[in-house]
């Protein structure tokens, strides 16, 4: 059975990666412009699913309130990525969902990678599992979208 550290390690790491999902999203909703006013609503649905999934993992990590506003190094760059495409004229609607898609694939890693081994205990595996499968489709949802847009 897995060591507390390596669980916890597991755990900082999707609550880190669900900071950045939410910072990554409510970044593009201060950029998108009225054309694409309907990816605001779904991107802060995503962005509440994540707030969700911090929450629930940090009753895991024992609520150290630090995690709960805590962004990986990868995540950060993310961000500043969207920010200079979006100096750049990366704003268009396939453009935008381009870049999150690229950041729910990020996502959808990091629980298949917490889902391999055996460093959860059942509790936590369901619980990551559950949010996986809400990760994966709100990834699914953003690449039709994007599939559209680039039609």
């Amino acid at each position: 059975m897995a060591t507390i550290g390596k669980t916890t390690g597991l755990i900082e790491d999707l609550i880190e990666i669900n900071n950045d999902r939410v910072a990554g999203f409510e970044k593009a909703i201060e950029d998108i412009n009225d054309e694409n006013i309907d990816l605001k609503a779904i991107f802060e649905d995503y962005a509440q699913q994540s707030r969700k999934n911090v929450q629930e993992l940090s009753a895991i990590a024992g609520s150290a309130p630090h995690l709960e506003t805590e962004k990986s190094v990868s995540g950060t760059l993310h961000r500043a990525w969207i920010d200079v495409k979006s100096l750049f004229g990366g704003s268009d609607r396939a453009s935008i969902l381009s870049e999150a898609e690229r950041g729910e694939d990020a996502i959808k890693k990091a629980y298949q990678d917490a889902l391999v081994g055996d460093e959860l205990t059942l509790d936590e595996q369901l619980v990551v599992r559950n949010q996986a499968q809400g990760i994966n489709a709100a990834g699914d949802r953003i690449k039709a979208l994007r599939d559209v847009a680039k039609a």
